[in-house]
């Protein structure tokens, strides 16, 4: 049995992210944890805080450390992280390799938090290299889509309802555009996330005196992280900003998987996203799994995006109930968000536009779905609240009647309109090619 469906064995290859998760597992983060106490051995030996020697077989200690799974549970159950016992297994060790004073420069100065949350940075690090590559394949794949299809004419839908032509094109474009601003908000965002945390026991590195700075520049430039203003212990604006960020692309995906769900619906039937998932006594169903999953990971993120909220309220220089909150949540936002983007680009490599389909809708509206562009064509010749009322009462009769729309203004207007000429939907897409272009320029030069 298990908790979340992320590990699960049925639903994981549906909901999760192996690769995602990966970076969430307990051996990245204790891997991490032991890259940031042999670099901070490392950084004090620089400033001639530890001899360089301790530095030397703490950093050996800590590449070949296998910490005891069992013990290090036991001890996290009790000291409420883990920090404590890892630091304890890696003093044991360097004791045995090169004796107890060299045992005694292990996490000199530093806390468990510091410890933790850098590691946590490092695997964030990867993480968002995971989902950045992700996302620029997606954004490629949508922008061929948009230029495929932005002569491919179908119905638009304001509050489910059809409205007037649109191309496929565009609204592809439509899903990519929030796409490449979500791409430039984690490009502003990771100078802010990709920190140092490093504070002491009460975030004054107090316990290094007067080398506190200059270890901390040296730990930030061996990790190649940055140096905040002041350790950020207590200050989770990052953390919650890069959850923010999980969820609106997350959110972003859901609302193509929505328009692909409502799209490929039976009645509708003008895109097929893939093979589809099959009923277990339906054989004619082909439910758009893809899709729906899409729609299921952003309304799960978007849920989780207020816990990241909530977990910013530390009390005072450390918070042992506002942490863990980030524990349970921040990874699950990541692998959905992983997960999401993989979904994504499945469904637009396999996408199967419908033009004959879309086209059909025109005729089948009777023309009504032209009736903005006849009552503008009318305005011409008349004020335009007459072309209105007109072009509502032929609407009415089109629908009672079945027939065409512009077949009753022919009849009840004198007005020199040329109304064959005005059947093409094509004619009424407007700037739909100037946005597309715009579009698909900044997804070139981002």
């Amino acid at each position: 049995m298990t908790v979340s469906p992320f590990d699960s064995a049925l639903l994981g290859p549906l909901l999760s992210d192996a690769e995602t998760a990966l970076m969430f597992s307990d051996t990245a983060a204790l891997r991490a944890m032991l890259k940031v106490e042999a670099a901070l051995a490392e950084a004090e030996a620089r400033c001639g805080v530890i001899p360089a020697a301790s530095a030397s077989a703490i950093a050996a200690a800590a590449g070949a450390l296998i910490p005891d799974a069992a013990a290090l549970a036991a001890k996290t159950a009790e000291d409420g992280v883990p920090v404590p016992a890892l630091v304890a297994a890696l003093r044991r060790a360097v004791a045995v390799s090169a004796g107890e004073e060299a045992a005694q420069a292990v996490h000199w100065g530093a806390t468990s938090q510091d410890i933790l949350d850098t590691g946590l940075v490092l695997r964030l690090r990867r993480v968002i290299a995971i989902l950045e590559d992700r996302l620029d394949a997606l954004i490629q794949a949508l922008a061929g889509l948009a230029d495929a299809h932005r002569a491919t004419v179908m119905p638009g839908r304001t509050r489910s309802q059809q409205a007037t032509p649109v191309s496929f094109g565009l609204k592809a474009a439509g899903w990519l555009a929030p796409l490449l601003r979500d791409r430039d908000r984690l490009a502003e965002l990771k100078p802010r996330l990709f920190l140092l945390s490093f504070g002491g026991a009460s975030g004054t590195l107090g316990a290094l005196g007067a080398d506190g700075v200059k270890v901390e520049a040296a730990l930030a430039e061996i990790l190649d992280l940055a140096v905040p203003p002041m350790p950020w212990h207590s200050q989770r604006d990052g953390i919650a900003e890069f959850a923010g960020w999980l969820a609106l692309v997350t959110g972003t995906l859901g609302k193509l998987g929505r328009d692909l769900c409502l799209l490929a619906q039976t009645e509708v039937a003008e895109v097929r996203p893939g093979a589809g998932g099959g009923s277990s006594t339906m054989p004619q169903k082909s439910n758009p799994v893809g899709p729906e999953t899409l729609v299921a990971l952003a309304r799960f993120n978007a849920g989780l995006a207020g816990q990241l909220q909530q977990a910013m309220l530390h009390e005072h220089e450390r918070d042992g109930s506002a942490w863990p909150v980030e524990w349970l949540a921040l990874p699950q936002m990541a692998v959905a968000a992983g997960a999401a983007l993989t979904h994504a680009l499945a469904v637009a490599g396999s996408l199967t536009v419908d033009k004959s389909r879309m086209a059909a809708q025109f005729e089948a509206s009777h023309g009504l779905l032209l009736a903005e562009a006849a009552s503008f064509a009318l305005a011409a010749h008349m004020p335009r609240p007459e072309a209105q009322a007109l072009v509502k009462e032929a609407a009415a009769k089109a629908t009672a009647a079945g027939r065409h729309l512009f077949d009753l203004l022919a009849e009840m207007s004198q007005a020199p309109v040329d109304w064959p000429a005005l059947r093409d939907p094509a004619r009424h897409l407007g700037a739909a090619d100037a946005f597309i272009d715009r579009v698909l320029t900044a997804a070139r030069n981002a």
